[in-house]
Order: structure tokens, then sequence, then C-alpha cells
């Protein structure tokens, strides 16, 4: 496995071993004991599991408030999603900044997002499957979110106009959003 740091502190890439041959692949999708060897030693607790229909789906960006926030490892297993992380941690120095990686079902790419980033993603091609881990219950007393489109963050969304659900579409700018990080 690699692992791939990024601009923001804790939000790290990782790429798994793949080993193909003509009768398609096999991977360890995840592997507590190797990951632990790479620094990151989290006990996931609950998998989901989302099926986007369409290409610009746009879900997030989701947190939980402490102490109910959440790590999460995000992968797709069929399609691709942009998928995307803001760093809401208020003294952090990159609080407001965000990283975007694609992950598809060819680049089987990984995502691991930690406590104190609000998260998203958007489709890009229909019928894509997500999976992720998180190391906390859904609570939804502490469930929040941001904005997708807050131009204080400014994130380059692959869809002009995206397909989001009514709670989406109706959460706080960052600037107004409830954050104890």
């Amino acid at each position: 496995m690699k692992v791939m740091s990024t601009k923001l502190e804790g939000l790290l890439i990782i790429e798994p071993d793949v080993h193909g041959d003509h009768r398609g692949f096999f991977m360890e999708s995840y592997h507590r004991a190797k990951m632990a060897e790479q620094g990151i030693d989290i006990v996931f607790v609950q998998d989901n599991h989302s099926l986007s229909k369409e290409a610009g789906v746009l879900r997030g960006l989701h947190y939980q408030l402490n102490p109910k926030a959440q790590t999460k490892l995000i992968r797709v297993v069929s399609g691709a999603i942009y998928d995307v992380a803001v760093d809401i941690r208020s003294s952090s120095p990159t609080f407001g900044q965000w990283v975007g990686v694609e992950l598809s079902e060819s680049n089987k790419r990984q995502l691991l997002v930690p406590q104190g980033f609000a998260h998203g993603f958007c489709t890009i091609v229909p019928h894509t499957q997500v999976l992720y881990k998180v190391d906390e219950y859904y609570s939804p007393e502490n469930d929040r979110g941001v904005l997708w489109n807050d131009p204080a963050i400014g994130i380059d969304w692959p869809a002009a106009n995206p397909i989001l659900s009514e709670k989406d579409g109706k959460h706080p700018l960052l600037k107004d959003a409830e954050i104890n990080f």
C-alpha cells in the first residue's frame, strides 16, 4: 500500500496494492495491521454504501461535531467521484482550504478524511457506488454541514448545476457553521 500526504495535515490518499491477471484483480481494501504500520491506527465501527444514479449528484459537505466526530475512509466500487475534504479545524493554518481527488473503480484510490474536516463528493459518471468506513456511529444530533458552493471556500466542482438533496442545499456558509474543532 502507498500512502500519500496532501497539503492538508492528516488528509491522506491511499493506493492499495492491486494484483491483477487475466481473470480480473484482487486487493485488500482494508487491512488494519498494514494501516497501523503506516501510522494509521483507527478502529472503524460502521460501513456506509451509497448509490448515485446520475452523474452530477453532489453529497456534502458533511461532518459531525465532537464528541461524535468521524474519520472516514472513502472508496469507489463502481463509477467515479470527485471527492473533497475541507479543513474546518478553527486553529489550523489551513482552515477553510480544500483538497479534491478523483476516486474511481479503475484507480482504486481511497481518501482518509480525519475528524475536523467537512467531506463531500460529486459523481462524475452515472451509477456510482461509494463505500466508506467511519470510526464513530452516525449521530443525528451532531450531524452538520457547510454549503457546497460557499464562495469563501471556492471548490471547483465538476458539475455546474449539481443534483442535491434538500438538506445539502440549505447548509450554512463556513463562516456561519457550528464548528467545535
